[in-house]
């Protein structure tokens, strides 16, 4: 059984779910979410309380699979609609930096040229100073992308930790060549 499946999404009084056969749309304060279900998934409002829950066709382990996920996108976009998700990444390195151009970032990363990365819909961006980035959106997935390809632009240097990374992140440095000794 899905122990993830089984679990009720509960649903405060700002946000809206409407379901229409297989288009689920979740409406909050801060946007929208929709989705289509596939086949063999459903999505069910409780009468008595303002609970909503996912359940499957079948006991397939395929359906298993989808039964808990599904359950968990559609709770994610109902957190998404009620406070958008973020994920923070830092600029590491000397001289390396990143501004806002409009509502594009421009990094400046050791390249021989700065590198834009055009604004996506749906994702804002906030600078903190010249190293920390703040990416938000209602859709946690998209959030996480974007973080992920901001962070390829310059991944961080095995050996000094220069580059692009999550707030928070640990890097293993590796330990540099040792000089010789003379015999």
């Amino acid at each position: 059984m899905s122990k993830i499946g089984q679990q009720s999404i509960t649903v405060s009084p700002t946000v809206t779910v409407t379901i229409e056969d297989v288009n689920v749309t979740v409406k909050g304060k801060e946007g929208v979410v929709s989705f289509t279900l596939p086949s063999g998934i459903r999505c069910e409002k409780d009468a008595t309380t303002n609970e909503y829950h996912v359940v499957r066709r079948n006991d397939t382990k395929e359906m298993k699979s989808l039964h808990g996920l599904w359950r968990s996108l559609i709770a994610n976009a109902v957190k998404g609609v009620e406070k958008p998700w973020e994920k923070k990444l830092e600029v590491v390195g000397t001289g390396f930096n990143v501004k806002m151009q409009g509502e594009d970032l421009v990094f400046k990363v050791g390249y021989s040229h700065p590198v834009v990365f055009k604004k996506v819909d749906a994702i804002k961006f906030a600078v903190d100073g010249n190293t920390k980035i703040t990416i938000s959106g209602v859709d946690k997935q998209l959030v996480g992308e974007i973080a992920h390809k901001i962070k390829m632009i310059k991944k961080p240097d095995a050996y000094k930790g220069k580059g692009i990374k999550y707030e928070g992140e640990k890097l293993r440095i590796k330990p540099g060549k040792k000089a010789k000794a003379a015999a």
